[in-house]
């Protein structure tokens, strides 16, 4: 979100802001999510929250909007909150993506949220039973095995 664009909604009414806030919201997902039309009546929370996330998954052109909805997805997937999964994939739905295409998401939140719970698991092991302490250095054998080529 630009500079200007900040300055009109601060400028603005509080209660008018967040209708124009809202209502912008409305029009990009189809949708009011939960959070923000349960923080419409604390304007001084609802607006920086929405000028700092439409700053950065809004505004910016490096992604594009589908791209935007599957990383949405793959994270809610992988944090397991159903609610922003639930309403990230009717988003994705009508921005046109599949079913195959919403599902790969899923797949590899669910692939790198094991590697999560392995790279964990096996550390705690490795420091509780051989007594080694995994500093991100090479010197120990996690770290060998992670880093050979």
């Amino acid at each position: 979100m630009d500079i200007e664009k900040i300055r009109e909604i601060i400028e603005k009414e509080p209660d008018e802001a967040v209708s124009d806030v809202l209502e912008g919201v409305k029009e990009r997902y189809g949708e009011i999510p939960y959070i923000l039309e349960f923080m419409r009546d604390m304007p001084d929370l609802l607006l920086p929250k929405v000028m700092y996330d439409n700053s950065i998954m809004r505004e910016f052109e490096r992604l594009d909007p589908k791209t935007i909805e599957l990383i949405c997805i793959g994270v809610s997937s992988a944090l397991r909150c159903d609610h922003c999964m639930n309403m990230h994939i009717r988003v994705a739905n009508r921005l046109g993506l599949t079913k195959e295409e919403i599902f790969d998401a899923v797949l590899i939140a669910g692939a790198i949220s094991n590697a999560s719970v392995l790279a964990e698991g096996t550390r705690a092991l490795d420091a509780e039973f051989n007594g080694r302490k995994c500093d991100g250095n090479d010197d120990c054998d996690v770290c060998k095995i992670a880093n050979h080529d």
